[in-house]
């Protein structure tokens, strides 16, 4: 919840309307899915009570093709100089603008920065073996393209897990409607090759590709 906090907070001191109609629909948040992903690298931490200790620095990397989101989150989060949000106190020191690879390919090999989940329709978190796992990110990809260029995939994908590691990721229980203080998501991180069509690749290389992407899931780098 801190990153996206952060985020929504840059977003909205440079344009409010932009912001409310990205996150709210008739005054409720909405579930509509974001032109972008992210990830978070810490150094030097230590984990006390549930709660990251944080002895270094912290890396927010955001990537998205939606040049309206990028410019607005860029340019307000120029403007934050510190950032709070519950017990923790963030300093920004330094923005860098990095270059993306170019795919030019039908087949790439992708690292995850975030780990990736999918889902069945009926919720469940299903594991990388299941039969059903690949059709499932046919899924999101195909939601993740539409919400962005009107367009589905031009080509099914196909996922070939390389060198994946599972992790259970406690997500806070504002995304779920559930009693638990936290949520236990099953995913994974690691190396996987991807086939499909190279501008439905290059997409979802700078969009991500996994379910709850905008909650710090499935931003990739190419290996």
């Amino acid at each position: 919840m801190l990153f996206i906090s952060l985020i929504k907070e840059s977003l909205k001191r440079v344009d409010k309307e932009y912001f409310n109609n990205l996150f709210y629909f008739n005054e409720k948040s909405n579930k509509k899915s974001k032109n972008y992903s992210f990830a978070v690298r810490l150094d030097k931490f230590r984990l006390k009570d549930e709660c990251f200790i944080i002895d270094g620095n912290v890396s927010l990397i955001l990537t998205s093709p939606d040049i309206e989101f990028f410019i607005n989150f860029y340019n307000g989060l120029l403007g934050i100089d510190e950032f709070n949000y519950k017990e923790f106190n963030l300093k920004r020191e330094k923005i860098y603008l990095l270059k993306e690879k170019q795919i030019n390919n039908s087949e790439v090999i992708f690292k995850t920065l975030s780990p990736i989940c999918v889902k069945d329709k009926m919720g469940k978190y299903l594991d990388i073996d299941d039969k059903r796992f690949n059709e499932e990110i046919n899924y999101i990809a195909n939601v993740t393209l539409r919400n962005f260029r009107g367009e589905a995939l031009k080509r099914e994908l196909n996922f070939e897990p390389l060198n994946m590691q599972k992790v259970v990721v406690k997500v806070d229980d504002h995304f779920f409607e559930k009693g638990n203080k936290y949520y236990g998501v099953n995913s994974y991180k690691g190396v996987f090759k991807l086939t499909g069509d190279m501008e439905d690749l290059n997409l979802l290389y700078q969009l991500g590709l996994s379910f709850r992407r905008n909650q710090g899931f499935g931003m990739l780098e190419v290996v």
